[in-house]
């Protein structure tokens, strides 16, 4: 197993495949997410180093069933209906409604398990970019990409807070033109965060990393 196949975190589901919209294991594999079995737990456990998932994804009909040897300290998201659930239950820090869509779990994950969470997924991309400020223009790359922001390979540096138009194709959109701002460093490249997008401009960059997300 590559480094690149190792997730970043594992969510224990003790729920039927049913209980998940279609590919949503798949899409959470490639945003670092296993999504597993107990089985499948018990089979990758050893090879990743790890003695406990981050997570459980349990269905609230068949809480009493949730088996607590080894896993009492791994916190638990609920599956339930429209009315959610009461925080009696010590062990649950979040519900969600069946059946579970691959963004809400995601944003959710994001919310418990990051540091710095994302509301968006961000994929790698490769994307040859333009960049114009003052009548300047420069070239540069989109080596990755969410609806709120990317990180940019540029040819000409750039401090921090300095705001230049970015110009980059997607193949069903053709050109957008963002307004982007560099808000850090990830030497060599720069982080920069969009501004004023239009809805026409986030949905076109959504629907590019949808579709990026569900291709094998």
């Amino acid at each position: 197993m590559s480094s690149e196949d190792v997730p970043r975190r594992i969510l224990l589901a003790h729920v039927g495949r049913e209980a998940f919209t279609e590919m949503s294991r798949s899409i959470l594999s490639k945003l670092g997410y296993a999504l597993v079995s107990p089985e499948e737990f018990e089979e990758c456990a050893e090879p990743l180093g790890r003695d406990l998932p981050d997570l459980r994804i349990v269905d609230e009909r068949s809480l009493s069933e949730v088996p607590e040897d080894g896993y009492s300290s791994v916190p638990i998201i609920v599956i339930t209906g429209r009315h959610g659930v009461t925080g009696v239950d010590p062990r649950i820090v979040g519900a969600i409604r069946r059946p579970v869509g691959v963004h809400e779990l995601y944003r959710l994950t994001q919310e418990l398990l990051e540091d710095t969470p994302r509301a968006t997924p961000r994929i790698p991309t490769h994307l040859q970019a333009r960049c114009t400020r003052d009548g300047k223009e420069w070239p540069g790359a989109v080596l990755s990409l969410s609806e709120t922001g990317c990180l940019l390979r540029s040819t000409e540096p750039q401090m921090l807070g300095s705001c230049f138009i970015l110009s980059f194709a997607l193949p069903r959109a053709g050109v957008l033109d963002l307004e982007a701002e560099v808000t850090y460093q990830l030497l060599p490249d720069l982080g920069v965060t969009f501004h004023a997008t239009s809805p026409s401009h986030r949905e076109a960059i959504a629907d590019f990393i949808d579709r990026a997300l569900r291709c094998d």
